[in-house]
């Protein structure tokens, strides 16, 4: 298993893509015309939770982060052997570092309207993953061992959950990690409901946690249902874990508490275990492959998907469509964007070409 690739990975990557740059969008555009309880209860659970408590849409962020730790055992594994230069280590951590960062504040921080006063310097995803992957990935090439990782993420938990008791309360103005926020970025915070620097210490706990999964899924050569076990046995000790703490310390995503941090791993330790025994272990490949489209080309895929519209290239030749389609014209040019965007990651797929940073 370290030298092969670990095919459930990229289906789950792909899944979370899939639904964040096509059928969301497309299913939101779609049933935002109509008014039942069906679709009512489809489109609340593919939005954030607007504070406390958690929605299916809450998900995809934490399984991101999650995800970006499972790989790192294995693509860090030369370097923790001490088989490749601690130099070249470095410098890998550090691009992937700045490359993530950077592309964040292209995607979500106004980097390219080139006027500092709309920068919002830490804002995205990627600015998460970026952060969290640089605190993990330093202390797996540290050589640390497990109970050594789990006391410094314990450490991490602490650095959060200490000051956001003491300091402040759970509501979206006056907790702790908004106020951090406020001093640190000011006008260039971007959205108040959310918070970011304080969070940044969950938010590699998160990765760490992805990458305890790597780990476990090492330990055993190849496949086995075992392992499958293990991942799902910890994604419900997380999960009951982060309800009990969530009983004082409230599940809130958009500041990324430390109950939600080990509530939503739990989550995503349950979808690896799912897709580690159905897709590496039994080897039932055929009805997810389509996924991997999405799932190897996961940053070219966020970045497009997020940045690039091509509504217009869909209307320019398709706008007399518009009297037939009615109020529905405006799903019609949502579906064409995104089936460009997945055209593009199908002629790369097939053509082999795998973007990676």
């Amino acid at each position: 298993m370290a030298t092969q690739r670990l095919n459930s990975l990229d289906v789950l990557r792909g899944l979370d893509l899939f639904l964040l740059v096509f059928l969301q969008p497309i299913l939101l555009s779609f049933l935002s015309h109509t008014d039942s309880p069906w679709s009512n209860a489809v489109l609340y659970q593919l939005d954030h939770e607007v504070w406390q408590g958690f929605r299916f849409w809450d998900l995809v962020m934490p399984l991101f982060l999650f995800m970006s730790g499972i790989s790192m055992p294995f693509a860090l594994s030369r370097f923790i052997k001490g088989a490749v230069p601690a130099s070249q280590a470095a410098y890998k951590i550090v691009r992937r570092f700045i490359v993530l960062f950077v592309l964040g504040m292209i995607v979500q921080g106004n980097l390219l309207w080139f006027r500092p006063e709309y920068l919002m310097p830490y804002n995205n995803t990627l600015q998460a993953i970026a952060t969290g992957y640089l605190i993990t990935a330093i202390l797996l090439l540290s050589k640390a061992k497990l109970p050594t990782q789990i006391f410094f993420n314990i450490a991490l938990l602490a650095s959060y959950t200490i000051p956001m008791m003491m300091a402040g309360d759970y509501t979206p103005t006056g907790n702790f990690a908004g106020q951090i926020d406020a001093l640190i970025m000011g006008s260039h915070r971007g959205d108040p409901t959310y918070a970011w620097v304080l969070p940044s210490c969950n938010f590699a706990v998160t990765v760490w946690l992805g990458a305890l999964a790597g780990q476990i899924i090492r330990l055993i050569p190849t496949p086995d249902t075992r392992t499958a076990i293990r991942l799902a046995t910890i994604g419900i000790v997380l999960i009951l874990s982060g309800l009990l703490w969530g009983t004082n310390m409230p599940i809130i995503k958009r500041i990324w508490t430390s109950s939600m941090t080990l509530y939503s791993a739990g989550l995503c330790f349950m979808l690896i275990a799912l897709f580690y025994q159905i897709i590496d272990v039994w080897q039932i490949h055929a009805p997810f492959s389509w996924l991997k489209i999405y799932g190897m080309n996961s940053i070219v895929a966020y970045t497009i998907g997020e940045t690039i519209n091509f509504r217009s290239v869909v209307e320019s030749v398709s706008y007399g469509l518009a009297p037939l389609f009615g109020e529905y014209y405006d799903t019609w040019l949502t579906l064409g964007n995104f089936s460009i965007l997945l055209l593009i990651l199908t002629i790369m797929y097939r053509s082999k070409t795998f973007i990676k940073i």
